[in-house]
């Protein structure tokens, strides 16, 4: 191995040829961390094979850039909300009409956005994602 061959060089040259054809990063986004937090978030940063600091930059702009009405959630949930409307009469005997099913299904319509942002809202309250 040469002088001019040694792992630090090689990394300068990847994040060199990474660059070329890109504007400038001129500007900084930063959060302060606690130490465990950083060391999962270099953690999440190693398994994708990625700095830090590019992993970071990927995911800020891809949690900026998505929409915030996820549409497979939200007929997730309106699922869940058609079911658990359906079962409970079923599960009490009571006679399910064609005239129900269609009132509780224009009601999921209505409600199916709320809902969904109401179970991400527990959901990252419970799972300390905010």
């Amino acid at each position: 191995m040469s002088a001019l061959d040694t792992p630090a060089i090689r990394e300068m040259e990847d994040r060199l040829s990474r660059s070329k054809g890109r504007p400038p990063r001129q500007h900084v986004a930063q959060a302060r961390v606690t130490r465990p937090e950083h060391e999962e978030l270099e953690q999440a940063a190693r398994r994708e094979g990625k700095a830090l600091s590019e992993w970071a930059r990927d995911v800020l702009l891809r949690e900026a850039r998505r929409a915030t009405g996820d549409a497979v959630f939200t007929e997730l949930v309106a699922t869940r909300m058609l079911l658990v409307n359906l079962l409970k009469p079923l599960v009490l005997g009571e006679k399910v009409t064609q005239a129900w099913i269609a009132e509780a299904m224009t009601m999921v319509r209505k409600e199916k956005y709320k809902a969904a942002q109401e179970v991400m809202r527990q959901y990252t309250q419970s799972t300390g994602k905010d």
